[in-house]
């Protein structure tokens, strides 16, 4: 047998805080061989990310600490090695990918500079030579027009554009071992399996391991050898990818597995009252260029997009990052200027200054994509959720403002003794219900759901799909669904809008656009969701 390219042997994880430990991972094993993908797969909160990066000793020292293990990398212990020999090994022999791209990489270089940087201390490259290979790297993670965007800084590119970057800096020396943590979350689902589709090919031509972190059941499927399912800081079923889809002996496996968002959207009705209408919507973008700046060119972000939402109705908007879904979200709710006429209950919006519209954000509401980054940390949640009603509510004393937060908790299924708590107290799902919690409380008609559940593990998934159903028939609301996930959408929304570009590819009944898609893209979507068989788009395999 082929000795192991890396070894972990009863790993564990210790966390000190306050004089008081917490045992994060307890006594982990795992074996990667050479050009093995193997996943660890889990709740959040599970010991995954933890037991990742503890193979390149990246956890805080000394809030962190490892009661026991080994970690042999090609032999070599890495748990003994000095600083000096793990820098020789991280970024080279072993690199890693981040869940959250915009806290990795530098806010300020640009994106020529951050991937340089790898490129000049571990190979010595620089100048036009270094330029080519970013460039050559860019292209193969799937970055269209890379010239144009060597200058562009984190903050100008898309989510997907960010992760596309990172996994662009981690290849860039060509590593043995590549520890992916969750790094397709951000991208929509054509993007993710081109991902897949490069990370396998980048396997078998140069013999690439990879220790794959991901709540994607589908995509372990697809892609990994074997998997360690965690729970708890503990593996408690491992082996190959097939025996465990097919057989799992362990409870939590088949828990995950039936953890798939299941349900069926709202019936369509065309009787119930319009809340939302937007017709010929348009946000176009200006490139500005010369001494003067003068307007050369627009981005058409979106670009004529008709769109008609009802009470107790959801509205699907899918496409790849830089689509112009969330773009077509925020100027339906008036959160930056557009052209065509908007109509909100009634009331044509489209004209009003942002003034104009504070009376009406009460009965409008956003739910973000991270709800941590969206949540005061500064604030407690019963505050966080009183918030609104502090500006849209002041004639309510403190005693009612209590008992509207008591409310909202309760509508979205966390216990009312929680609200004294801060953010950084809670799990992502919980954290998500915080976020919808602060929308319920005013009571809304219209809602944004922008990415609510990318970020979250299967099961939680799950749970939020079932809670946004639960509310919507209970409070007849109307959604507008922004997501890559079509698997989420599918279970939700009645009808659906796929983007490109800025224009609408296909549109109509979600039933009619799940089992038959008349446009390429459309399809192509639908084969990368659900591995079907794939299509080609202007030459390329989707």
């Amino acid at each position: 047998m082929t000795a192991p390219l890396l070894s972990v042997r009863d790993l564990s994880v210790a966390f000190h805080q306050g004089g008081k430990e917490t045992l994060a991972v307890d006594r982990v094993s795992f074996d990667i061989a050479p050009g093995e993908v193997v996943a660890l797969v889990g709740e959040s909160g599970s010991g995954k990310s933890v037991s990742a990066a503890s193979i390149l000793k990246l956890l805080p020292y000394p809030a962190a600490s490892h009661p026991s293990g080994q970690i042999l990398f090609e032999g070599r212990d890495l748990m003994t090695a000095s600083e000096r020999e793990l820098r020789a090994v991280r970024g080279n022999d072993i690199t890693m990918i981040f869940q959250e791209p915009m806290t990795s990489l530098n806010p300020l270089h640009d994106i020529e500079k951050q991937i340089g940087e790898i490129l000049a201390l571990h190979q010595a490259i620089t100048g036009e030579t270094a330029r080519e290979r970013t460039l050559e790297l860019l292209r193969q993670v799937g970055i269209r027009d890379p010239e144009k965007r060597l200058s562009a800084y984190p903050h100008e590119l898309s989510g997907g554009q960010r992760q596309r970057v990172m996994i662009a800096m981690a290849l860039a020396n060509r590593p043995k071992l590549l520890v992916a943590d969750e790094p397709t979350t951000a991208l929509d689902v054509t993007v993710q399996a081109q991902i897949l589709d490069l990370l396998g090919q980048l396997k078998s031509d140069h013999g690439m391991s990879m220790l794959f972190i991901t709540h994607d059941l589908g995509i372990v499927r697809k892609f990994a050898d074997k998997v360690c399912v965690m729970t708890k800081g503990k593996i408690v079923e491992s082996g190959p990818v097939e025996e465990i889809f097919t057989n799992p002996e362990h409870d939590y496996t088949k828990k995950l597995l039936a953890s798939e968002p299941r349900g069926e959207p709202p019936t369509l009705d065309e009787t119930k009252p319009v809340v939302m209408q937007g017709d010929d919507i348009r946000v176009w973008f200006p490139i500005k260029a010369g001494f003067l700046r003068k307007v050369v060119d627009h981005v058409k972000a979106v670009d004529g997009v008709d769109m008609v939402l009802r009470a107790g109705q959801t509205l699907g908007v899918v496409g790849e990052s830089g689509s112009g879904k969330t773009t077509l979200g925020l100027a339906l709710a008036r959160l930056i200027s557009s052209k065509g006429r908007i109509s909100f209950i009634g009331q044509d919006i489209d004209g009003y200054s942002f003034a104009e519209m504070r009376p009406l954000r009460d009965r409008l509401q956003i739910v973000f994509q991270d709800p941590f980054g969206s949540l005061s940390p500064r604030m407690s949640v019963g505050e966080i959720i009183a918030e609104g009603l502090k500006v849209h509510e002041r004639q309510l004393s403190g005693a009612q403002r209590d008992d509207r937060v008591c409310w909202a908790l309760d509508e979205v299924g966390l216990d009312t003794a929680t609200r004294w708590r801060y953010p950084h107290e809670f799990s992502g799902g919980q954290r998500q219900r915080i976020a919808i919690a602060r929308a319920m409380v005013l009571k809304p008609r219209f809602v944004m759901l922008d990415e609510p559940t990318s970020a979250l593990d299967m099961t939680v998934q799950a749970q939020v799909v079932d809670l946004l159903r639960d509310l919507q028939s209970k409070h007849d609301l109307a959604y507008l669904f922004i997501s890559h996930d079509l698997r989420v959408v599918k279970a939700l929304a009645n009808e659906v809008i796929v983007m490109r570009s800025g224009k609408v590819v296909e549109q109509g009944p979600a039933a009619e656009i799940f089992n038959a898609p008349k446009a390429d893209y459309t399809r192509a979507l639908m084969a990368a969701a659900f591995n079907l068989e794939a299509v080609e788009i202007g030459g390329v395999s989707q």
